[in-house]
């Protein structure tokens, strides 16, 4: 349900299924981007994600600048969080615990103090001019990441992030929808923090 490799490749993207793959071209949106991370120093939500074999799991979202992220799965089995430094993947019932450097992953730029898209992302076409859609310019070994916003008029930069597609260097496709998102509220640090996973025999 959960892949190493989608965890490398986790930044929030976006599902829309109808944007085309063409070339991007040039648009305000790319400010509002950046005004919007830029504006944005917490966020909460719940999280709904669909896997490549279409299984899906819940979980809730935290995250706080610079650097803290939290993606805690429904049954409290898997974990996914970021501690400023490195980002690490938890799994309870196996005992397993996969890390990487934060710098080296996708969401490094993105969880920044001051996150700065320019040159790095490109604003795609949509056929729903309420979605804003913009993607990774060079994923690398991360794959092809794709993020995207609805125009909300009340959200930081009139933005408000709507959910991610990550597709792995094997091509497998993860897509995940936010609800209830809310900004700059009140996140402990203690939602950073993991117990260590035992090993299982």
């Amino acid at each position: 349900m959960f892949s190493k490799s989608f965890a490398r490749a986790l930044v929030p993207a976006a599902i829309v299924a109808a944007v085309p793959a063409s070339a991007a071209a040039p648009s305000p949106d790319l400010a509002r981007l950046k005004a919007h991370l830029s504006g944005v120093q917490t966020m909460t939500a719940n999280f709904t994600q669909i896997d490549a074999r279409g299984r899906a799991a819940t979980g809730t979202l935290q995250m706080k600048r610079p650097g803290r992220i939290r993606f805690q799965y429904g049954g409290n089995d898997l974990l996914l969080v970021a501690d400023g430094k490195r980002l690490t993947f938890l799994d309870y019932t196996v005992g397993q615990k996969s890390s990487w450097p934060l710098s080296r992953t996708p969401l490094g730029p993105l969880l920044s103090g001051s996150p700065d898209f320019n040159g790095k992302a490109e604003i795609l076409p949509s056929t729903d001019n309420r979605i804003v859609v913009a993607r990774a310019k060079s994923a690398g070994q991360y794959g092809q990441l794709t993020l995207a916003f609805l125009r909300n008029a009340s959200a930081p930069g009139g933005l408000q992030l709507y959910g991610w597609t990550a597709i792995d260097p094997q091509n497998n496709r993860t897509t995940v929808k936010l609800t209830n998102v809310r900004f700059n509220v009140a996140v402990p640090e203690s939602a950073f923090t993991y117990a260590e996973p035992k090993k299982k025999r």
